[in-house]
């Protein structure tokens, strides 16, 4: 008996940590296809809380304003993550270095209620002083970007480290320059971390609620804020049916990242290979 508590703990202990993990999202999905508003007994299958859902107006639009501020958040955080990554791992010494990489990795410590109420001072003084910019999906974009930049200069700094300088020195020893360099070279090598980046950027941006609610203007609420607002006036099975959409919006660009990478790693291998194979049969001929 002993042996075997010992062989299996392991994965005893891990399939306990995936249930307290998905558990209470399996249950979510499955009353969101319950026939009645219980929320203790399944009365039988229906789709009419996918039917309200389609009805209600507020979730519809919270939910292209928050694809539209995930998608506009994710690119912004895949450049500026890379550039700073950039900036970060191949220059190592410049003045105000350790300044500059404080206040980058900054907001990964920082609690967001912190960053959401900083960043509604700031705009606020900025629209007494220049009408500029009034609350609402810009600001919304701007306190996403800082957050998921952060997160992912992350992401693309380790692919940065991971790379072989050798790569970069051989294309300058052939005579391109350093910004060549950067876009043909640098950039192909690190894209699988960038849009790592911004897989990792929408995610956060889609289902971020506390900066979306201090930097969210009136007539302004992305899906989490409308989630959140319907879930404080009481249980509502349409909310079961919409954090289900999150669920599989999240899933399937997390899969179809996932069938990427695996697919372009087995075809680097494969290219690798056959250079191998051509190296060998260029140096032994017979």
């Amino acid at each position: 008996m002993k042996p075997f508590l010992e062989k299996h703990f392991g994965k005893f202990w891990l399939t306990l940590v995936y249930l307290f993990l998905y558990l209470p999202l399996l249950f979510m999905i499955v009353f969101s296809f319950n026939s009645t508003r219980q929320d203790a007994n399944f009365t039988g299958f229906s789709l009419r809380w996918y039917e309200a859902l389609t009805r209600d107006t507020k979730i519809v639009e919270g939910f292209w304003l928050s694809l539209k501020i995930a998608a506009v958040t994710g690119v912004l955080s895949a450049v500026l993550g890379t550039f700073a990554a950039f900036v970060l791992v191949r220059y190592r010494r410049f003045p105000g270095r350790t300044v500059f990489s404080g206040m980058v990795n900054a907001p990964l410590v920082m609690p967001e209620v912190v960053i959401g109420l900083s960043l509604l001072l700031l705009m606020v003084g900025a629209q007494n002083a220049f009408g500029w910019p009034e609350r609402g999906m810009l600001t919304i974009i701007l306190g996403h970007t800082l957050l998921g930049m952060a997160y992912g200069m992350v992401v693309i700094q380790s692919r940065l480290m991971e790379m072989d300088r050798a790569i970069e020195e051989a294309a300058m020893d052939l005579g391109a320059k350093p910004l060549q360099v950067f876009f043909l070279v640098t950039l192909p090598n690190i894209f699988q971390g960038i849009l790592a980046a911004f897989l990792l950027a929408f995610t956060l941006s889609f289902d971020d609620v506390v900066i979306s609610e201090f930097l969210s203007g009136p007539g302004v609420n992305t899906l989490p804020q409308v989630i959140f607002g319907y879930a404080r006036r009481g249980i509502n099975p349409t909310i079961y049916a919409a954090a289900t959409l999150l669920i599989v919006t999240v899933t399937i660009g997390i899969v179809a990242y996932a069938v990427w990478v695996a697919r372009s790693t087995r075809r680097r291998e494969r290219e690798i290979a056959a250079a191998t194979r051509a190296e060998l049969v260029a140096l032994n001929p017979n």
